[in-house]
């Protein structure tokens, strides 16, 4: 038996192969474009792994993605492709229209062009996983109640509103074409191989690096937080078990204020990587100018897929964040090669402009 998963070399879909392979006998082919986020050495401990197949391409390739569904004959598809950075969607939103929208769309053509010519078994135990985003309801309230899977949808970004698109593609296949579809849609991740140019990363690289931490606006932005290792085991339970044309909220029952969590890293990094002068890294916390329709709350009700699948996680936010500031401390190499070259331009560019 075989998976496809799309975007298997960026942060969430890197930690969801290596899980995989490493619990599970079956294969995984991966499609991932290697854009910006999406980096092989995520993947070097599978290198040479028989059972992982690595294939170079875009999800928009509609006759590549239909010689790897004719070739590998996957039992699921998994689709973690997406362009998913609100400010870099800000800065140039055409990305993540062809990728969330126009991808999304051709990909899942050449899935149901697949699935339609299947039979019996293969046919009705096939699915179609969509891995999705809290940012697709707008934004909360202080004292509003957390999403649930009913709330209606109100993006509020180029990046929420191109990721909204993909999932009613995603829904209209399965009510128009019986495509057997899930869909999670979850909160804010952190963990290892996380992009530098995200809060936790950012904040972890900066620090160690002697420079600035930057905090938009007041730093009361408040998000709820999910270890990156605990969703993959969420997706792992949806596929195996989620009710078809569903959606399952994925959350870590973990609301932080922005400012909250960086001053948890710091004092992490205070006792495991002490600055040389004996002063606290808080020291190099900086307040930058809000990025423009910055939401001021998400927060995640993963009561459903507690309640029909018995999926909570198992991280707490304080077990979890140790573990990722542990990780950045032990791989200092990845981060040193993953933040060279285009990467400084766009942190300049990003929040240079806001200092």
């Amino acid at each position: 038996m075989t998976i496809l998963v799309t975007g298997g070399a960026g942060f969430i879909g890197s930690n969801f192969v290596l899980e995989w392979l490493a619990g599970s006998d079956e294969a995984v082919v991966n499609l991932d474009a290697l854009t910006y986020a999406g980096n092989l050495e995520n993947l070097a401990a599978v290198h040479s792994e028989k059972r992982h197949i690595f294939v170079h391409g875009d999800i928009g390739n509609f006759d590549l993605v239909s010689q790897l569904l004719a070739e590998y004959q996957p039992r699921a598809i998994l689709n973690f492709a997406a362009e998913s950075h609100v400010d870099r969607s800000i800065h140039g939103p055409e990305d993540f229209i062809q990728t969330n929208i126009v991808g999304t769309f051709r990909l899942l053509e050449a899935v149901r062009a697949y699935w339609s010519k299947l039979e019996g078994e293969a046919k009705s135990q096939f699915r179609f996983l969509h891995v999705s985003t809290d940012e697709v309801y707008g934004f909360l309230n202080k004292e509003d109640p957390a999403f649930k899977e009913n709330n209606r949808y109100e993006p509020s970004s180029p990046y929420s509103a191109s990721k909204a698109a993909s999932d009613h593609l995603v829904r209209a296949y399965h009510h128009t074409y019986g495509l057997p579809v899930l869909t999670t849609n979850c909160s804010n991740n952190y963990g290892p191989y996380h992009f530098p140019e995200k809060l936790i990363p950012l904040s972890i690289h900066n620090a160690l690096a002697g420079k600035p931490l930057p905090i938009y606006g007041d730093g009361q932005q408040i998000r709820d937080w999910l270890y990156v290792k605990d969703h993959c085991s969420a997706i792992r339970r949806v596929l195996e078990a989620g009710r078809v044309g569903e959606t399952y909220n994925v959350g870590g029952w973990n609301e932080k204020a922005n400012l909250e969590v960086v001053d948890t890293l710091c004092a992490i990094l205070d006792q495991l990587s002490p600055r040389a002068d004996g002063k606290s890294y808080k020291e190099q916390i900086t307040f930058v100018t809000d990025r423009p329709g910055h939401d001021r709350r998400y927060a995640i009700d993963a009561s459903k897929l507690e309640r029909e699948l018995g999926w909570k996680p198992a991280e707490s936010f304080e077990t979890g964040i140790r573990k990722t500031v542990e990780w950045y401390l032990e791989n200092h190499a990845w981060v040193a090669n993953v933040t060279s070259g285009h990467y400084r331009q766009w942190v300049d560019q990003n929040y240079g402009e806001r200092s």
